[in-house]
Formats: structure tokens, C-alpha cells, sequence
């Protein structure tokens, strides 16, 4: 086997460790509290109104991204429970509600880091978070997923 001299070895530690930091870049992405990131959040809990859902400040229809839409009263009576916890500031049951919402899947109208907060919806049966969750812009729209994120539905506001 040829020997290495230490320029190539230095040259191949310099490569991987500029691998290793544009990975950990993409992964966190912007606003995760890297130094001299002004936008750093970590978890939030957002003072949400209960205004017309059409009033939020997003980029997009005022709908979800397939421009689905669910009236609150079509909600499980879980999700309605969610939202008079919203509208009332809490308590909630679990330590992850409130916290930043990073919409990585791109169903959301893009907003930065932040911007969107999520909410659990107990699932009856389930020991865990279960699928289902409310999540709020800071502009008081809202939307409901049942299946983890996988799709959503504006909720309308009685």
C-alpha cells in the first residue's frame, strides 16, 4: 500500500470536514441557533388569535397548499378541544406543543423559521403523540393534519 504524505492527509481532512458542515447546515437549516444567525428560535409557544383564518399574513391562497379546507365544527371533537386550548394560551398536555413547526415537507405556504407552531391532537386508542396535529402561523391561520404532516386542510373558524 503507498504511503500518504501529511499535505494529501490534511487536504483530505479539510474535505470532510467542509462535508460535515454544509451537511450539518442543510440539516438544521436557517434560524436553528447557529452563531450569528439573528433568526435562531427553539421552541415557541405563539400568542394565537381567534381570527378569520383568512386574515393571516401567508404567501399563498389563504388555503393549504392543495387548497383544501375543513370547517371546525367537521373536526374530531379532539381537534376542537386543541383549539380552545390554543385560544386560551394553554395548558397543554404535551411538552412538544407550542414548539416551532419547520413545514420541511413544503405544504405550507413558506413563512420563515418560526413562523409556525404545532399542537397535538390526542388520538383516542394511541400511547403516543399519535398522527394528528394543529399547526398555527403567526398570522392566527390554521391547519389540521391527521396523517403526520402528510396533507393539510386550512381549518375555517366558526
Amino acid at each position: 500500500m503507498a504511503a500518504v504524505d501529511g499535505r494529501t492527509l490534511r487536504r483530505i481532512g479539510t474535505a470532510l470536514a467542509a462535508i460535515v458542515i454544509a451537511g450539518l447546515v442543510a440539516w438544521l437549516g436557517p434560524g436553528d441557533g447557529l452563531p450569528g444567525d439573528s433568526g435562531a428560535s427553539g421552541s415557541s409557544s405563539s400568542s394565537v388569535s381567534s381570527s378569520d383564518p383568512g386574515s393571516g399574513s401567508d404567501s399563498g391562497s389563504g388555503d393549504s397548499a392543495d387548497g383544501a379546507v375543513v370547517d371546525e365544527a367537521d373536526l374530531p371533537p379532539e381537534a376542537r378541544e386543541t383549539l380552545e386550548l390554543i385560544d386560551a394560551g394553554g395548558p397543554f398536555p404535551y411538552d412538544k406543543d407550542g414548539s416551532t413547526f419547520g413545514n420541511y415537507e413544503g405544504l405550507l405556504p413558506e413563512q420563515p423559521r418560526g413562523y409556525y407552531a404545532e399542537y397535538t391532537v390526542p388520538t383516542p386508542g394511541e400511547d403516543d403523540r399519535g398522527a394528528r396535529r394543529i399547526v398555527v402561523g403567526d398570522g392566527g391561520e390554521m391547519y389540521w393534519t391527521d396523517d403526520h404532516y402528510e396533507s393539510f386542510e386550512r381549518i375555517r373558524r366558526d
